[in-house]
């Protein structure tokens, strides 16, 4: 069985309960192949600390129901404008 990953290798996470730690960058992944093997991800946080959380959506233990929140990043440069349609000119009828 496949397992959904929610963290990868280079994501920035905070943790909502423990702002003290700072930001989190993950530097390791570490996932089994043997059916009901763990999986696992460290990150390594601004305090200077390493801590270990588990990483699969599907498992109550996973580290986003422990409150580990990543950073999404958009390029909102590489989106293109979209496009305006022309403004209507309205009419005015003298009396």
């Amino acid at each position: 069985m496949e397992k959904r990953i929610y963290l990868r290798l280079g994501d920035k996470v905070v943790h909502r309960s423990y702002q003290q730690w700072g930001e989190g960058v993950v530097v390791e992944e570490m996932t089994s192949s043997l059916p009901g093997g763990t999986c696992l991800v460290r990150i390594l946080f601004e305090d200077g600390r390493q801590r270990t959380f588990n990483n699969d959506m599907d498992n109550e233990l996973c580290c986003y129901y422990f409150g580990v929140r990543k950073f999404w990043q958009f390029d909102f440069d590489s989106i293109a404008p979209a496009r305006r349609r022309p403004q209507r000119t309205r009419r005015r009828i003298a009396h």
